[in-house]
């Protein structure tokens, strides 16, 4: 993949009134990259990609397609294509027509929009399913010829709108390892927004993490998840156990616990506020005889859920409501009695601990 920036993002603002849905955000989107905006609803995402796409205009900063701003272009002018939600295809159309729309409007000539109509039905595996119309097609298939219909005609970048939001979970999983193989086959920069963290974790090369309009963090799925910026990335990303207590030489000391090793960040000061932050899957039994880890926690099985792959412990301590979270494999689970009530011990090592501001 290239490391020059295809798309950039200069201070990026959007006011509606009195309040800035995208605050200052700053980005450089890399040439065949998969890009993911992710946050939480109203944090500025949409705003973010239909200001991309030409349906929004700035308040502040500059959007660089190739170096050059193309801030104020409409729609129509930019080599971006913009993938809806709904996929808005036509009823009265085959898949095959629905995909030819776009090329049939630039008026080029019939053989090459046979040529590209029928290299992309290929590529999107739509040759049984091309005459059908879109009230013959499942959820997938549907999802299917809109990107056929976006990527045909070849843009610049490929913007999509929470493009699996419709399909089932289980379709969904297939469709996200589909849509990261088709960026990879056709070679075009693809920008998604997307709730879903674990969407967002499977198909992207980086994802930039958003609340109340700023970017909180831009890094690869592993960077993010296991080693987030702040407490709400390590919140927002996956299941996080967090700690409360005040910065102390080598971690966080916990009232009821002591402790709890783990590398602060510059900025902490002693005695401040902060949060010692663990991974579920990071925490493991402490059997008799086996030595000691850096970090130990003391506590009650309350439930355990089972996941086919893995269970997850609920242990309740005297250091919070909140249980505390642990991801077991299937084996180890069975290696132990683990009903509801029974004492456990928890450990985990000092490299596996995040420490945040409270």
């Amino acid at each position: 993949m290239s490391a020059r920036p295809v798309l950039s993002l200069e201070a990026v603002t959007k006011r509606f009134g009195a309040v800035a849905a995208v605050d200052g955000v700053s980005l450089a989107i890399r040439e065949n990259e998969f890009f993911a905006l992710l946050g939480p609803s109203g944090c500025g995402k949409t705003t973010l990609l239909r200001m991309l796409a030409g349906f929004e205009t700035p308040s502040a900063g500059q959007i660089l397609l190739d170096g050059e701003d193309i801030s104020p272009l409409p729609p129509n002018k930019r080599p971006l294509n913009l993938m809806f939600q709904s996929y808005a295809l036509f009823p009265h159309m085959s898949a095959r027509a629905n995909i030819a729309y776009g090329l049939e409007m630039e008026r080029l000539p019939k053989a090459e929009i046979d040529a590209r109509v029928a290299a992309i039905v290929a590529a999107t595996h739509l040759e049984a399913y091309a005459d059908r119309k879109p009230e013959q097609l499942s959820g997938g298939q549907r999802q299917r010829v809109a990107l056929a219909r976006a990527l045909v005609k070849r843009p610049r970048v490929l913007l999509l709108d929470e493009p699996l939001g419709a399909l089932d979970k289980k379709l969904r999983g297939a469709m996200q390892i589909e849509l990261k193989r088709l960026q990879s086959e056709v070679g075009i920069t693809f920008v998604v927004v997307t709730h879903d963290q674990e969407e967002a974790l499977v198909m992207a090369d980086r994802v930039a993490v958003l609340k109340d309009g700023r970017l909180r963090q831009c890094g690869s799925p592993h960077e993010v998840y296991e080693r987030p910026a702040d407490r709400f990335v390590a919140d927002f990303i996956g299941v996080t156990n967090f700690l409360a207590g005040r910065i102390a030489d080598g971690g966080v000391l916990v009232d009821g616990l002591g402790l709890v090793r783990g590398a602060v960040a510059t900025g902490l000061a002693a005695g401040a506020a902060a949060v010692a932050a663990v991974r579920p899957e990071r925490l493991s039994l402490v059997r008799a005889g086996s030595a000691a880890p850096d970090n130990a926690l003391s506590g009650t099985v309350v439930a355990a859920a089972y996941h086919g792959l893995d269970v997850q412990l609920h242990v309740a301590t005297p250091l919070s409501a909140a249980p505390v979270l642990v991801r077991l494999t299937a084996a180890d689970a069975e290696a132990a009695p683990l009903s509801p009530g029974t004492a456990v011990t928890l450990g985990w090592s000092a490299a596996d601990t995040r420490v945040f501001a409270a």
